[in-house]
């Protein structure tokens, strides 16, 4: 199984970024600028969780992308205090790619799936949240149009 996300990632921008607030569920997790959050249907419902090393279902929802690093501990009270800012539709973000290019032009229009180890594909990927559709390709960036909120079924 792959790393989580280790650092931030270099995120670019076309156009405005849209963020909202959300309270974080009470788990150990180290949250990292660009990481895909969700609200995990077999767990707490109300409340974001980061991506990794949870089974998405078809009930899940991406929620949006972590504008922020976080560091949640599994006894932080879920309360505003406890908060993570998140991009969110109608957001085009730039994914610098990690090593060789993920997608090139030809790609542009298909649905993006990422998880919490930073690595982007082209969906299809039943155990990866969908984030969205890819926008552009550019300068070593995959640009992905969030589809946010995103019932994973």
């Amino acid at each position: 199984m792959a790393t989580n996300l280790t650092a931030n990632w270099p995120l670019r921008f076309l156009g405005e970024a849209k963020t909202e607030k959300f309270i974080l569920d009470a788990v150990a997790s180290h949250i990292y600028q660009g990481s895909p959050m969700i609200l995990d249907d077999n767990g707490d419902t109300d409340h974001v969780i980061l991506s990794q090393n949870i089974t998405v279902a078809t009930s899940d929802v991406m929620v949006g992308i972590a504008a922020e690093e976080k560091i949640t501990k599994a006894d932080d009270v879920e309360d505003e205090v406890h908060s993570i800012e998140l991009y969110v539709w109608p957001t085009i973000i730039g994914f610098k790619s990690n090593s060789s290019p993920v997608f090139v032009a030809s790609d542009v229009g298909k649905v993006v799936s990422m998880d919490g180890t930073g690595i982007l594909t082209a969906s299809g990927a039943s155990t990866k949240p969908r984030i969205g559709h890819l926008f552009k390709v550019e300068d070593g960036y995959d640009y992905v149009a969030l589809e946010t909120p995103w019932i994973q079924a």
